[in-house]
C-alpha cells in the first residue's frame, strides 16, 4: 500500500484537533454546568459573585491545555511557520497518539470540574468562608487534565522529527 506524503502530517494534526477540540469541549461543559449554579447563587446573593466567578473560571483551563497540545503539533511539525515537515506515517502515528493523554484527560476533567466547581457554590451560598475548601476540592480534579497535558507534551518533546 502507496503512503500519501501528507498521511504522516494528517494525523498529526488530527491529533492535535482532537486535543484542542476535546479540551475545549470538557471546559465549554465544564463552565457551563459552573455557569448555571453560579447564577442561581449570584442572583439569591450578589455580593458572592466574585467567589462565583472563580469557581466557574477553573474548568475553563482544560481548553487552554487542550490547545498548547495542539499549538506544539503546529510548531514541531512547522505548520505553524508555515513550513510543514515531511512526516512519515510512524511518526503521524507517534503524535496523534501523543494527543490522547491530554485530549481525553480534558475533556473528562473539565465536565467534573464543572460539577464539583457547582457544588463548591453550593458550599459558598451556605457559608461564604467555606471557599477555600471549594478552590481545592474543584483543583483536585484539574490535577488529571495537568497530569494528561504533562505526558502529551512530553511525547511530543521526545518524538525524533
Amino acid at each position: 500500500m502507496e503512503q500519501f506524503l501528507g498521511d504522516g502530517l494528517a494525523l498529526a494534526l488530527a491529533g492535535a484537533a482532537l486535543a484542542v477540540g476535546l479540551g475545549g469541549a470538557g471546559s465549554a461543559i465544564g463552565v457551563g454546568l459552573a455557569g448555571q449554579a453560579g447564577a442561581g447563587v449570584a442572583t439569591e446573593q450578589p455580593e458572592k459573585f466574585g467567589k462565583v466567578l472563580v469557581l466557574e473560571a477553573l474548568p475553563g483551563t482544560q481548553g487552554i491545555y487542550g490547545f498548547l497540545v495542539g499549538f506544539l503539533i503546529l510548531l514541531f511539525t512547522g505548520v505553524l511557520v508555515g513550513e510543514p515537515k515531511e512526516i512519515s506515517l510512524a511518526q503521524g502515528w507517534q503524535l496523534f497518539f501523543a494527543c490522547l493523554p491530554c485530549a481525553i484527560a480534558c475533556l473528562s476533567s473539565g465536565i467534573n470540574q464543572g460539577k464539583v466547581s457547582a457544588a463548591g457554590m453550593n458550599m459558598i451560598a451556605k457559608d461564604g468562608s467555606q471557599m477555600g475548601k471549594a478552590i481545592v476540592l474543584s483543583a483536585m480534579v484539574e490535577t488529571y487534565a495537568v497530569l494528561g497535558f504533562l505526558i502529551s507534551a512530553l511525547l511530543i518533546f521526545f518524538i525524533k522529527l
